[in-house]
């Protein structure tokens, strides 16, 4: 099989989009970290089905992580992540360096302050500044009609969304639905740090989640789902939680007490082991 067509540099890439414009073409950019899994090759079919051309960057943003974060032992593989790629539909893969990304002199960071300041935004204060400003390159960079982005990292997706608005950027962006194991485990990268016996405990994170949604149908009061859930993910064996919470759906605001007439998304994040597995469940 032919390789997948590979660019590194920002002017590569522009040329080849500007190719595809000429076409009028409608493009699509799927932006990833790598270690792809079949979560990944899902947001690459989805942008396959809503576009003409599809552009995946791959490159692990240093400024997301914190120093005492996997920065270095991050699980990268670029030849078998390109093979996936095309395998899925993907017509260019956009692969910088850091330095191309951040070059010497680089001092701009793109912060969204208002959906940033709980949640993983409390337990990892400068992670959001560093997606914020990485995804601003890449849809500057690329200028894509849409891009895609899984429901997995639920926060996530709405500051991307809260910063296109802002910024007036042209593309629609998509939000994918979170790919499962049969056990129910939300796909991630990192499940690979997992230990046999860690992954025998890690879907109780969604079953407690499940379990939280159905108490919250039948009438529940909010703060007893979420220490029901807790204590629930605790009992099956986790060492931590950072925090499962019931938000509304649209803005990510808290609920009050009792609160059961909207949508709602319950959002967790948990410990195991030095894995830390992020899940949530529409309600």
């Amino acid at each position: 099989m032919t390789p997948l067509p590979t660019v590194r540099t920002i002017a590569e890439l522009r040329r080849r989009i500007t190719a595809w414009r000429a076409d009028d073409a409608r493009i699509a950019l799927v932006p990833t970290m790598g270690a792809l899994h079949d979560g990944h090759l899902s947001l690459i079919r989805l942008a396959r089905s809503r576009a003409t051309r599809v552009v995946a960057s791959l490159f692990v943003n240093p400024t997301q992580f914190a120093p005492t974060e996997d920065f270095q032992s991050y699980p990268r593989n670029e030849v078998r992540d390109a093979t996936l790629l095309k395998a899925a539909g993907c017509d260019l893969l956009y692969a910088p360096d850091p330095d191309e990304m951040y070059p010497d002199g680089f001092a701009t960071t793109v912060t969204v302050a208002a959906e940033t300041t709980s949640l993983e935004g409390a337990v990892r204060p400068d992670h959001f500044a560093g997606v914020a400003t990485v995804v601003a390159k890449l849809l500057i960079q690329a200028a894509p009609d849409l891009a895609v982005f899984g429901e997995k990292d639920y926060q996530q997706l709405h500051v991307i969304r809260r910063l296109t608005a802002d910024l007036n950027l042209a593309v629609e962006i998509i939000g994918a639905p979170i790919v499962r194991d049969s056990d129910g485990l939300a796909l991630s990268s990192r499940n690979a740090y997992l230990s046999a016996s860690e992954r025998l405990i890690a879907p109780g994170l969604h079953r407690a989640l499940e379990a939280a949604a159905a108490a919250l149908r039948a009438g529940m009061d909010v703060a007893e789902v979420e220490a029901e859930a807790i204590g629930s993910v605790l009992g099956a064996g986790f060492d931590a939680v950072d925090y499962i919470e019931v938000r509304s759906a649209d803005r990510l605001a808290r609920m009050g007490p009792g609160a059961h007439d909207s949508a709602a998304r319950i959002l967790a994040a948990a410990r195991l082991g030095r894995t830390r597995l992020l899940d949530n469940i529409h309600v």
